[in-house]
């Protein structure tokens, strides 16, 4: 199973605004930090908002930042939302599939769904930010904090 780049850039934008505890980034921002196109993510950013994910402001000065905290981010949840869940054409109702009658294929892999859903059940958001600081270097982010205190031994 693969999840979509809809999905994976979901977790990408929650984990820069995480990582970033509240303060405002923009869609240019992100997308070039992970070098992907910022027209994909103006879709995803609607969906996290449409989601209550991340809140947005408009105008001059605007951006988006969390809309919940770390913790209140649960993974599974986000996946299923974001994800079709179609792994093979029996899961549609309207299937044409031949075999289906006289398969269980279906049921292993609703099994093997329902298992993949459950343990990202167990994850937040706040779990992925375990290595926060690693992340934020990464990310080329310096919190305020640490920027003041390099400035001054400039």
């Amino acid at each position: 199973m693969r999840l979509t780049t809809f999905s994976d850039y979901s977790l990408r934008v929650l984990i820069y605004l995480g990582v970033r505890e509240g303060r405002l980034a923009t869609v240019s921002d992100i997308a070039a930090v992970y070098g992907i196109s910022a027209n994909h993510l103006m879709k995803v950013v609607h969906h996290l908002a449409r989601h209550g994910y991340v809140e947005t402001l408009r105008g001059k000065g605007g951006g988006m930042r969390l809309a919940r905290t770390p913790a209140g981010i649960n993974l599974g949840e986000l996946v299923r939302g974001s994800e079709e869940r179609r792994l093979v054409e029996c899961f549609e109702a309207d299937s044409s599939c031949r075999i289906e009658a006289a398969c269980a294929l279906r049921g292993i892999l609703g099994e093997a769904l329902e298992s993949f859903f459950c343990v990202l059940d167990r994850h937040t958001l706040a779990d992925l930010l375990v290595h926060e600081r690693k992340l934020a270097k990464v990310l080329r982010f310096v919190p305020p904090a640490r920027h003041a205190a390099a400035t001054k031994a400039r």
